[in-house]
């Protein structure tokens, strides 16, 4: 009969390990930690550097709720800046839209609602209109023209801030 061998594996000598304090522990899982932050922190340097941003304006961001309030907010004193206040307010409550004066819904752009809260004065529309674009151009130099600007936004945030702007203009100027 054959013999067989059976070998057994080899036996490593035992040691304990080290025993660290709680101290000793904490200080290696800090280190550890602060180089993959570090290692963290360079890839995403790396991976954002050829982002570009672009100056953000607040006001368009800050937006009106969804749902308008029902109070009114304090009337102007001046005809203008009241008409300007009555057609921003308009726009919030029947909504705004571009490439026409008025919508199958009722929305209406800045034009369409100076028009209807003048109520048939076109003397008073005009000077709205008048007042809305110097704050326009204040803001924008390369608009020509209310519907123009008007057509220009995918919303109406902005033509709606414009509308607040010119209110407090022509009211600041007694109009």
């Amino acid at each position: 009969m054959p013999t067989t061998h059976t070998q057994s594996a080899p036996t490593l000598p035992t040691t304990t390990p080290a025993v660290l304090s709680l101290e000793s522990r904490l200080a290696a899982v800090e280190a550890a930690m602060t180089v993959a932050l570090d290692e963290a922190a360079v890839a995403y340097e790396v991976r954002t550097a050829h982002i570009q941003i672009d100056p953000v304006d607040l006001a368009d961001i800050l937006t009106v709720p969804l749902t308008p309030t029902l109070q009114p907010t304090t009337p102007h004193g001046s005809p203008v800046a009241a008409l300007l206040q009555r057609a921003r307010q308009r726009l919030l409550t029947d909504g705004w839209c571009a490439g026409s004066q008025i919508r199958e819904d009722g929305a209406r752009c800045l034009y369409g609602a100076i028009r209807v809260e003048a109520a048939g004065d076109r003397s008073l529309e005009a000077r709205g209109l008048e007042v809305l674009m110097d704050a326009i151009r204040a803001d924008f130099t390369d608009a020509d023209s209310v519907p123009v600007f008007n057509d220009r936004w995918a919303d109406g945030r902005v033509p709606m801030r414009m509308l607040g702007q010119a209110a407090a203009l022509a009211d600041n100027r007694g109009q």
